[in-house]
């Protein structure tokens, strides 16, 4: 299949590899490896809406997507759905993914900006009842817990009874014969407590011999006095075994029976997990997002330093060489760009770059370019690149790019409604006439039917195609005829020239067989060669004003910013004086405030006589003149309103007419339409727009501290009903514990959770489960008297 093999040639699996590693999870690693390429330009947006969210939230403090927890069980709810017993480790394994996957959604819930991650997660259930279940019956290490059932709990009392009895049966004979004993120890074989005697002195203790070292001097015996206690442990351990399956088969069951919706919500976190990869891999490439653009519309195709990804990879981890972008832009009438230039001057590279770009487009992945980044959805991308040359099959290099280009010109008969064609050395490895006019044809028939295609060539009949239809363009790889390399750079609108004679001179041919072969080449040739250098060379000195432009703009923009910055200082600096000289003379009122008090304190120890009131007046004066601003400036004029004048009343939008105006009080009676009201002088102003500022006398009030700002909590009441104790629990099991609490505490408005002090590791997790949870609005440590550190109260919305 043609779109397989354009695969291949792009390489594209390679970059699904390196995309592979920014996964947090297996299945997320083993989706990004196998990825898959969408078939509606809607599929396409949505990736690239995922890919976005994700890039936004990743550049957020406490936004990055956490997968802890999170791993394969598809195979765990495959076994489960068909009947089958899943394991301790197997049912961890669905109680972990649960717990991960409800962080993960919770993380997602809180953000306000993600609507497509929202409504991927809407419909995850997480189901903490069947997570605390697993916890309840399975330990850390996969084992039963006693606690699964009372029967199991009861056998494994039973079996510890009969296994001290053995043990200390055994060491009774151990201290009586031990010279018959090889080692002082009991040990076990095939699931019996023996004791290792001598050979020779086997007789002395007489009982069952389960197993013999490698010499031969050591036999296991089981005593006699023992075999019938052995046999009710075996019995016991029997009947352990039974109520294991017992219990692992009904949470098996469980699982199954939630298995739609258990795979749904894997299948969505190894969607989250594939969108963060290609969001961490965008990041690391430094790349941004594509719009799609329609070039048959009208607009145009834009890639500036463009980059391979995979040479940028190969720079980054295995020391390459640095990666030279190249700019492409593609107006809207052009439906083919022949590229020309030199063998190893990057012609191939550009193709695979270009196609690279295209495919990331459609996966949902960033293009590592500089924005805006505009490329069309293209339906197929198909591609002829590299030599298939096959001795097996006898095919020369003509043969099998003709082979590719009919099974491309096939898939374009099939599906031609938005198509990107690369076509690497078109018409190469036959007779130059021939295959020059082939690729000519060929190329023709791509301008009719295909919305865009590329191709490189050596033949300089491809370079006049533009001159003929507006449909073509031109592009080639600069090279430097001084170092005799090229410099990979894509220049457009001018076709490569030859420098093969070049080339020739530089590296020491005879100039006699050069000139010789100039002739033969024809002046019109060596005419064209000369334009082209000419075009070049102009090419060259715009690009280098360019430079100088942009040079200068960069120090235009530095003085912008600079002057920007020093302007913002000096407005700092002004409200920083401002608010300086507001401190001050509240001090020095404050201060007149307390030496006008100590005059009136003074006139009221005894009884005050003329002398001591002009005293007094004295003092006070001074106290003005040292504390109070000067106030000897004339007043302003200010704004009184007048009965029968029209004022505007912003706060109602209306305008009124004065019926009454009282200064004393600072009221003001108005009429509009039949409505009456008296309001405030500071709720009108005039028609003009002028504010009204009475001027009133000074009145001693009483300094009031400013209102709390915050209310006074109301008064707790603990209860039964809004305490949750879980001492003794792990996390991830206190977890689905507070979930369940605070959804049956939330009319009360408050909950106690009493986790003990201990190593302070418990309350640590419950801290950071509260502090992300949507319903707590805050939590503290409670009053000593209440518990101190070991009890958290939580105050819910």
């Amino acid at each position: 299949m043609i779109q397989a093999e354009t695969l291949d040639l792009l390489e594209w699996y390679r970059l699904c590899q390196h995309l592979s590693t920014f996964a947090a999870t297996k299945l997320g690693a083993i989706a990004s490896r196998q990825l898959q390429l969408p078939t509606t330009k809607e599929e396409s947006l949505t990736l690239l809406s995922q890919t976005q969210e994700v890039y936004q939230l990743e550049q957020r403090p406490n936004g990055r997507l956490s997968f802890e927890g999170i791993t394969d069980i598809g195979n765990a709810l495959e076994r489960a759905n068909i009947g089958g017993m899943l394991i301790g480790q197997e049912l961890l394994s669905i109680a972990t993914t649960l717990a991960g996957v409800r962080r993960l959604r919770r993380i997602i819930d809180q953000q306000e900006d993600c609507p497509v991650l929202n409504a991927l997660v809407e419909q995850v259930r997480t189901y903490p009842d069947l997570e605390q279940e697993i916890y309840r019956c399975i330990e850390e290490d996969g084992t039963v817990a006693d606690r699964a059932s009372p029967q199991l709990r009861e056998v494994r009392g039973q079996m510890k009874v009969v296994r001290e009895r053995i043990y200390r049966r055994l060491q009774e004979i151990i201290n009586k014969q031990g010279g018959a004993v090889q080692e002082a120890v009991i040990t076990q074989r095939s699931d019996r407590f023996v004791i290792p005697v001598k050979a020779p002195q086997k007789d002395q203790i007489p009982g069952i011999i389960h197993d013999t070292s490698s010499t031969g001097a050591t036999i296991y015996v089981e005593p006699q006095s023992v075999v019938e206690q052995g046999n009710k442990l075996r019995q016991f351990r029997r009947t352990e075994q039974i109520e294991e399956e017992i219990i692992l088969r009904k949470l098996s069951e469980q699982v199954a029976s939630l298995f739609d919706d258990l795979e749904y919500l894997l299948a969505v976190a190894t969607t989250i997990d594939l969108a963060t990869a290609r969001a961490r891999y965008s990041l690391w490439l430094e790349a941004h997002p594509p719009r799609f653009v329609n070039l048959e519309a009208g607009e145009q195709l834009t890639l500036r330093q463009l980059r391979h990804p995979l040479l940028v990879w190969q720079q980054q981890h295995e020391q390459g060489r640095a990666v030279i972008p190249i700019n492409v832009q593609i107006l809207a009438p052009i439906r083919v760009v022949a590229i020309t230039g030199p063998n190893t001057g990057g012609k191939t590279v550009t193709l695979k770059t270009f196609g690279l770009a295209a495919l990331m487009a459609k996966a949902g992945l960033f293009i590592p370019a500089k924005e805006p980044v505009e490329i069309p959805w293209f339906d197929q991308i198909l591609a002829d690149i590299g030599d298939e040359q096959s001795l097996q099959q006898s095919l020369s290099t003509f043969s099998g790019h003709i082979r590719r280009i009919v099974r491309i010109l096939e898939a374009l008969q099939i599906d031609n409604s938005s198509s990107l064609v690369l076509l690497d050395e078109v018409g190469a490895g036959t007779d130059p006439a021939e295959g020059s006019a082939l690729a000519i044809a060929l190329l023709k028939y791509l301008a009719e039917n295909v919305t865009l295609s590329i191709a490189t060539t050596h033949y300089g009949e491809l370079k006049a195609l533009k001159y003929q239809d507006s449909r073509f363009e031109n592009a080639s790889v600069e090279f430097d005829d001084q170092t005799i390399s090229p410099t990979y750079r894509l220049l457009w609108g001018i076709p490569g020239r030859s420098n093969a004679l070049t080339i020739a001179q530089r590296l020491g041919l005879d100039p006699e067989i050069v000139e010789d072969a100039r002739s033969r080449v024809g002046g019109y040739t060596e005419d064209i060669n000369q334009v082209i250098a000419g075009l070049e060379q102009q090419r060259k000195e715009q690009e280098q004003k360019a430079f100088e432009a942009k040079k200068l703009l960069q120090q235009t923009e530095k003085f912008y910013t600079e002057v920007s910055q020093k302007a913002t200082s000096l407005q700092e600096r002004e409200k920083d004086l401002k608010r300086t000289q507001e401190i001050e003379i509240q001090k020095a009122l404050t201060n007149a405030k307390t030496e006008i008090a100590k005059v009136i304190r003074q006139l009221q120890q005894g009884t005050p006589t003329a002398q001591d009131a002009q005293k007094a007046t004295q003092a006070l004066n001074e106290i003005s003149a040292q504390f109070l601003p000067n106030t000897s400036a004339k007043p302003q004029k200010t704004y009184i309103p007048k009965v029968g004048e029209r004022v505007r009343i912003p706060s109602l939008g209306q305008t009124a007419e004065v019926l009454s105006v009282s200064e004393d009080t600072g009221n003001v009676s108005v009429k509009f339409g039949l409505m009456k009201m008296t309001i405030n002088f500071t709720e009108i102003e005039s028609l003009d727009g002028q504010k009204v500022e009475i001027l009133v006398k000074a009145k001693a009030t009483p300094v009031t501290p400013p209102p709390s700002q915050t209310e006074k909590p109301p008064t707790l009441i603990q209860t039964s009903k809004n305490t949750i104790d879980i001492r003794g629990s792990r996390v991830a099991e206190a977890e689905a514990d507070l979930e369940k609490a605070i959804a049956q505490a939330t009319q009360s408005g408050v909950l106690w959770v009493i986790h003990g002090k201990g190593t302070g590791k418990l309350r640590q997790g419950v801290h950071e489960f509260l502090g992300q949870h949507p319903q707590v609005k805050r939590f503290e440590i409670a009053p000593q008297n209440e518990g101190g550190s070991g009890v958290t109260i939580v105050y819910l919305r």
